[in-house]
């Protein structure tokens, strides 16, 4: 029987046996969302209990949040030490990410006990350098301006995202593609290592890249 994150805070079993171990890397295990119970199941007190326990065993504890500022993704930022706002070079999208970094600012449990603030992250997804200079679509620049925090990394818009989906593993795995290198490179500034950023200027193809097709 597979547990999840809501069986764990109902006392229906315990993190050892509801931590699933990745089969690829030998550090890295997950805790499964409920796929079949309300968002309401989950509970402050209940999230923040798992949370600590998670931390006795785990350097890193990474809580992904659904899209949006509902109560899941309330309930996974309020116990953040730091924070990855995750947007892409819409407007729309933008505007949310700014939504949420006024939540972290005074609703998280940092917030509300007076510590330091979140250290907060943007990782800009599903960036195309071709349609910013075309105007369809916010460049880095306009993105930084508008949310003014940390840029951790650019991940491109790239056919190895879905490929990587289809085949159901992660596309950093994928270290030839440019996606896959890109998020390489914002874990190694997440880390705190100095990386240049990469894929945010377009190159025009060449003739040869034009005739036998060069998109990764």
């Amino acid at each position: 029987m597979v547990y999840d994150f809501v069986n764990v805070i109902n006392g229906d079993a315990t993190l050892t046996q509801a931590l699933i171990k990745d089969k690829r890397l030998e550090n890295l295990y997950v805790l499964a969302a409920s796929q079949t119970r309300d968002k309401d199941a989950l509970t402050q007190e209940g999230v923040g209990k798992v949370i600590d326990e998670l931390a006795k065993n785990f350097e890193y504890v990474i809580c992904d949040s659904p899209a949006g500022i509902e109560k899941g993704a309330h309930l996974a930022m309020y116990f953040a030490d730091e924070a990855i706002v995750v947007t892409n070079p819409e407007v729309s999208s933008v505007r949310d990410s700014d939504r949420m970094l006024g939540l972290l600012a005074s609703k998280s449990r940092r917030a509300e006990n007076g510590e330091e603030p979140i250290k907060e992250h943007l990782l800009l997804t599903r960036y195309n350098p071709e349609r910013v200079t075309k105007g369809e679509m916010l460049g880095v620049e306009d993105v930084e301006e508008i949310l003014s925090i940390r840029l951790l990394g650019v991940i491109p818009e790239s056919q190895a995202v879905l490929k990587a989906s289809n085949q159901g593993i992660p596309v950093i795995l994928d270290d030839q593609s440019d996606a896959g290198q890109a998020y390489s490179d914002a874990v190694d500034r997440l880390l705190g290592k100095e990386v240049v950023h990469r894929f945010l200027d377009f190159k025009k193809p060449g003739f040869l890249q034009r005739l036998f097709g060069g998109r990764e």
